[in-house]
């Protein structure tokens, strides 16, 4: 019977020690989703603007580089027949009721979970190309994307380190060790991608960047 304890215990703390899990990650995914809602909202309210008078200027308009305008107008800007923002205001409003109801103390299925996974992964791959195209094919950065960029980023790393610790004790043992890795780095993870992506940035852009010194 004390065995059985000592293994209720330490699977216990593994859970608890497992980051943004439980109720940190319903803050995250209810506080990203409304920042990113938020700036999708904002982006569509522009792009309305932005086709009905050609000659508007959007807001974050701020310079020849920081210019959502030169991002509005390109095919990139509606990868899938449809403005980008919409997507996102979709995607951000899912993200924030799922964020609420774990907040609520709801409990999810499996398949939802899967679902949760799926969504966060394809925001991450889909930012990620938005990236791309915007550094090295429009070569324009826009500022109100990059709060999505900056939000999606974490809301897929939490999110699928709090999926992953259900494979802890159960995937082969290379996966295990990676997930604990993953579980016990995951600050450092997401600063260095953070910094990888400013990185880019600045390497790309740094011509531009030296005039305003």
């Amino acid at each position: 019977m004390t065995d059985l304890r000592d293994c209720s215990d330490t699977a216990a703390q593994t859970v608890s020690a497992a980051p943004m899990a439980g109720r940190r990650l319903g803050v995250l995914l209810l506080g990203g989703g409304v920042i990113g809602l938020i700036a999708a909202v904002v982006l569509l309210v522009e792009k309305i603007e932005l086709l009905k008078n050609p000659d508007y200027i959007p807001t974050c308009n701020i310079g020849p580089i920081l210019s959502c305008g030169s991002v509005m107008t390109t095919p990139q800007a509606e990868a899938f027949g449809i403005p980008n923002p919409v997507i996102g205001i979709a995607g951000f409003a899912a993200i924030a009721v799922v964020g609420a109801a774990i907040l609520a103390g709801a409990g999810f299925r499996p398949w939802f979970r899967v679902a949760t996974q799926a969504g966060v992964s394809f925001a991450v791959v889909f930012v990620h190309w938005l990236i791309y195209q915007s550094l090295y094919v429009i070569g324009a950065l826009c500022p109100y994307c990059m709060v999505v960029w900056a939000v999606t980023i974490p809301l897929f790393w939490y999110t699928t380190l709090v999926n992953l610790q259900l494979l802890r004790d159960t995937g082969p043992a290379w996966a295990r060790t990676a997930i604990r890795i993953a579980t016990s780095y995951h600050g450092v993870v997401l600063t260095v991608w953070v910094l990888a992506i400013i990185i880019l940035i600045s390497h790309r852009f740094w011509d531009y960047w030296t005039t305003l010194i």
